[in-house]
């Protein structure tokens, strides 16, 4: 049984339970947005005893649980003091033991906690053998100028895990520059090329190449811009380093994004934990809900738990 927990009004986790549903697969459905409505069961014990969920009166064991699909966006709910907490207290007792069963989790909490600090991901990224941008974390205004005249062309972002906008460095942005005193944010040098994201799942590689003008092609139609996506083949080397990547981080599903340069080389920018791959499929065809559920149902054992990572 695959496990999926998250908001139905979430493309991703909407696909994927349509997939599911499509291909006959046994799944149970947590909708985020209804926690109070139910109810949350665990205990650990020397004969792994794991618990159960009750979803709109059924009682489903957690150890039957072979896969789970978590997409855990923010608790909002509405109700009393009581709904609210109820509700909370559901949501990390789940992250709890998505942390520790033997089921296969995409992805387990702990292991997407690596995106949380950019920096520190682009460490890790380095270190499974991917070129990373030259970089710079500061709050000192005139270290991102001396940055910006190093390099010629610059782009900046958040350094946290949160999703941000990343923009160039002009001159009109330059001339705010006393502003990162308030925050240290992440600076780095300009890579010329084509962007193209990398959705891993599995062991299963699907690539998208994306055209646009724009800095952060998310965005292109804030700038008046276009986003042209197409699928692609990535040279098999490529394709093996993003998975070997992947499992490196522990993260069974990732979003990977990469730039192609003129040059040949590629360099890996950010791998996010929680990609919302529909947008690519969306405009591709590539079918990656469906690899997803193909995954979650592969055949394995009764989960035992497990140490966390």
């Amino acid at each position: 049984m695959i496990l999926f927990y998250g908001r139905l009004d979430d493309a991703p986790l909407r696909r994927a339970v349509e997939a599911a549903r499509e291909s006959g697969v046994e799944h149970v459905l947590i909708e985020q947005r209804l926690l109070a409505r139910h109810d949350l069961v665990l205990h650990a014990d020397e004969g792994g005893g794991a618990g159960c969920v009750v979803v709109a009166g059924t009682t489903v064991p957690l150890g039957d649980v072979r896969a789970a699909y978590l997409r855990p966006l923010e608790v909002a709910v509405d109700g009393d003091v009581v709904d609210q907490l109820r509700a909370r207290t559901f949501h990390a007792g789940l992250m709890e033991w998505a942390d520790v069963t033997g089921a296969l989790v995409i992805n387990r909490p702990t292991a997407m906690e690596s995106n949380s600090s950019k920096p520190f991901q682009a460490q890790l990224i380095a270190r499974a053998g991917f070129a990373v941008p030259e970089t710079l974390v500061t709050s000192e205004p005139v270290l991102a100028a001396e940055f910006r005249r190093q390099h010629g062309r610059v782009i900046y972002k958040s350094v946290s895990g949160v999703r941000s906008i990343v923009r160039e460095l002009d001159d009109a942005a330059a001339a705010r520059l006393d502003r990162v005193r308030s925050v240290p944010t992440m600076f780095q040098a300009y890579v010329p090329g084509v962007d193209v994201r990398v959705h891993v799942v599995g062991s299963r590689v699907f690539a998208t190449e994306i055209t646009s003008a724009s800095t952060d092609y998310r965005y292109a139609a804030r700038d008046g811009n276009e986003a042209l996506l197409a699928a692609v083949e990535l040279p098999e080397g490529v394709a093996a380093q993003c998975v070997q990547l992947s499992t490196q981080l522990h993260l069974p599903l990732c979003g990977i994004d990469l730039r192609r340069r003129p040059d040949g080389r590629w360099v890996c920018f950010e791998v996010n934990p929680m990609p919302a791959y529909s947008y690519y499929e969306a405009n591709t065809g590539q079918p990656i809900a469906q690899a997803i559920v193909e995954l979650c149902a592969e055949p394995r054992p009764a989960p035992p738990l497990t140490a966390g990572r």
